[in-house]
């Protein structure tokens, strides 16, 4: 009992002090609270007192980056203006003494600073871009004089057939040295700039662009001129009525100077100009060439025009050699080819117009003709056609082209020529010589062939009264036109299409013509036979003997005496067309053509004549002038 007391008491003893311990939490929480709801309030105070003092700090933080751009912003409107009399002093005293760099770098921060000052559009700037623009003006005059005298270094018309004469090797026309193409391109960069055109008035030409042209403008034209008078020169100084004769002209020469100096001046180009300023540069420069090549075009046309018949040829060289040069010029540097194709336009249509002009010409040469050779012989007129001819297998690829834009036969009147027409180069593919433009030149040449030859052939029989000369004539026309046909290019164009059959035909008209006159001699030797009187039938063909003696003495008086009068006759008739025969003028073919013709029309008939009634006269030859053998000898003489 008494330990549970104990511990009881022990226990009450542990709750009194916790109680107690209780107790002074309590009074420890109370005063924490206290301490927190004063530490709350002194929080408030200090954050209701600095928020102000926070506000205006950051104002006065915002205001000092305000004022310090204010200041950055001062400094850049004021640096151009302190750095003036440096970038004046440079600008005075010009590229040549302060260096082509940096007097393009002066140049650059002065149109830099000007920028600058012009976006402010702060009064006080109104002053210092005043001034800058003066230097600013004042260095590209500079650069332009300096630009200038650079390119008037090189501007002395140089010898074209020093590069165009072909010795061991054609020596390349003379380009810029590579020192002067860097500060030429240099220069042209900054006046090429638009703070340049600005300086310039607003002008949209570079002034870099408008001086190089007039200068190298004035070099390629210098250096062509001589060339350009040589083309007319040489192409006027021939003989009267003789036909152009290839490449006699200058004008090869001359198109092969611009072809060359054009393609150096190209490269010239391209290495100091930008690429966007290659065509417009390239045009301007070979300008004033191409208007003195057109013009020499212009004087050579109409040295052709009243020259036609025989320098229409120079036409189409020349038509050959400019379209060719041409799309050579285009192909290299993308230009020219619409200059080209005008100051080619004269020519090309009287190229185009020639070809019935020519026709023409025939048509009115044999019409004006007062008379012919009495003996047979061949006119000029047709060796000089035939040589056209000749000449015109020279020009395949320009004929090709002309007459693919005519079309077959438009060239048989000159208004079907005129009515087509175009202002632009032809295209490279209308050169090509095929087939087609083959046929249309063979055509062509059959086609003056045809009218030469109908025209002839209306003439003799105007003219030549015996129509044995006019077959003769005839003949010789033909067999000159078959020998030079046989002897040049005309072989090959005429080997299709029945040029051949037609000629031949030809050739056969005037041989029958001629033939008609020995018809004579040939009539004196028909005779009647009668197969119902007394005697043997006389054999028929050649393997049957005669003999003469009995036919005459079956024949009557009457008969006799016909027998003797065609023997007469056509001794008489044979001697004066042998005679006659010998006196003509014939072509060497054409007579021992001819002969055999007549051999072939007449021997027969006297051999089967004589052999019947040879013993007519027996053998005093006072009828029977010729032999069998004799004959055939004379008949053999003709040829």
């Amino acid at each position: 009992m008494k330990l549970r007391n104990a511990d009881h008491a022990e226990e009450s003893a542990e709750v009194e002090v916790l109680f107690a311990e209780a107790a002074k939490l309590d009074v420890i929480s109370r005063k924490i609270k206290a301490s927190s709801a004063k530490l709350d309030g002194g929080s408030r105070l200090v954050k209701d007192t600095v928020k102000p003092v926070y506000s205006n700090t950051h104002g006065l933080q915002t205001m000092n980056d305000n004022i310090d751009r204010i200041l950055d912003a001062i400094d850049k409107m004021l640096g151009p203006s302190e750095d003036k009399e440096r970038e004046e002093r440079i600008i005075r005293a010009g590229p040549d003494r302060v260096g082509l760099r940096d007097y393009l770098a002066s140049l650059t921060r002065i149109d830099r600073s000007l920028s600058q000052m012009s976006s402010s559009n702060l009064r006080i700037n109104q002053q210092a871009i005043g001034d800058f623009n003066e230097l600013l003006n004042e260095g590209s005059n500079q650069l332009q004089a300096l630009f200038r005298s650079i390119l008037a270094e090189d501007v002395q018309p140089v010898e074209p057939l020093t590069y165009l004469i072909k010795e061991d090797k054609q020596k390349p026309f003379p380009t810029l040295a590579q020192e002067k193409v860097s500060k030429l391109g240099l220069i042209d960069q900054f006046l090429s700039s638009s703070a340049a055109r600005n300086a310039s008035h607003g002008s949209r030409e570079s002034p870099s662009i408008r001086i190089y042209a007039e200068l190298r403008g004035g070099y390629l034209s210098g250096s062509l001129h001589n060339l350009s008078a040589a083309s007319i020169s040489t192409s006027r100084r021939k003989v009267s009525g003789e036909i152009y004769r290839q490449r006699t002209s200058g004008i090869g020469t001359y198109a092969q100077g611009i072809e060359n100096s054009f393609s150096a001046e190209f490269r010239n180009i391209s290495a100091v100009f930008g690429r966007e300023n290659w065509g417009p540069v390239f045009d301007a420069t070979c300008r004033k060439a191409l208007a003195e090549f057109a013009k020499t075009l212009r004087e050579l046309n109409m040295h052709i025009k009243s020259n036609l018949p025989t320098d229409c040829f120079l036409a189409y060289e020349i038509f050959e050699i400019v379209t060719n040069v041409g799309y050579s010029l285009d192909q290299q540097t993308g230009q020219l080819k619409l200059p080209f194709a005008d100051a080619l336009k004269p020519i090309r249509e009287t190229a185009r117009c020639s070809l019935a002009e020519l026709l023409e010409d025939v048509r009115r040469r044999t019409s004006s003709m007062q008379s012919l050779a009495p003996d047979g012989s061949v006119v000029p007129f047709t060796t000089e056609v035939m040589t056209r001819m000749q000449t015109l297998t020279l020009y395949p690829q320009s004929l090709a082209s002309i007459m693919a834009s005519l079309g077959d036969g438009n060239w048989q009147s000159i208004a079907s020529a005129n009515s087509t027409s175009s202002t632009s180069l032809p295209s490279l593919k209308s050169f090509d010589v095929d087939a087609d433009s083959s046929q249309l030149l063979a055509h062509y040449i059959m086609d003056t062939i045809e009218t030469l030859l109908t025209s002839l052939d209306a003439k003799a029989r105007l003219l030549l009264r015996s129509k044995s000369v006019a077959g003769v004539f005839m003949a010789n026309n033909v067999a000159l036109i078959d020998r030079m046909i046989r002897s040049s290019d005309l072989s090959t164009v005429l080997s299709s299409g029945g040029a051949s059959t037609k000629i031949e035909s030809w050739r056969k008209k005037g041989t029958s013509a001629y033939l008609e006159s020995w018809r004579e001699p040939c009539s004196a030797l028909m005779d009647v036979q009668y197969t119902n009187r007394g005697g043997a039938r006389p054999p028929s063909g050649s393997s049957g003997v005669i003999d003469s003696a009995t036919v005459i003495k079956q024949l009557g008086s009457k008969d006799k005496d016909s027998i003797k009068e065609k023997f007469k006759n056509f001794n008489t008739s044979f001697d004066e067309l042998s005679s006659k025969h010998k006196s003509l003028q014939m072509e060497r073919e054409v007579r021992s053509q001819l002969a055999r013709e007549v051999q072939a029309m007449i021997e027969p008939l006297y051999a089967r004549f004589w052999d019947r009634y040879h013993e007519i006269d027996k053998g005093k030859g006072k009828y029977v002038k010729y032999d069998k053998g004799s004959l055939s000898a004379q008949l053999a003489a003709l040829g």
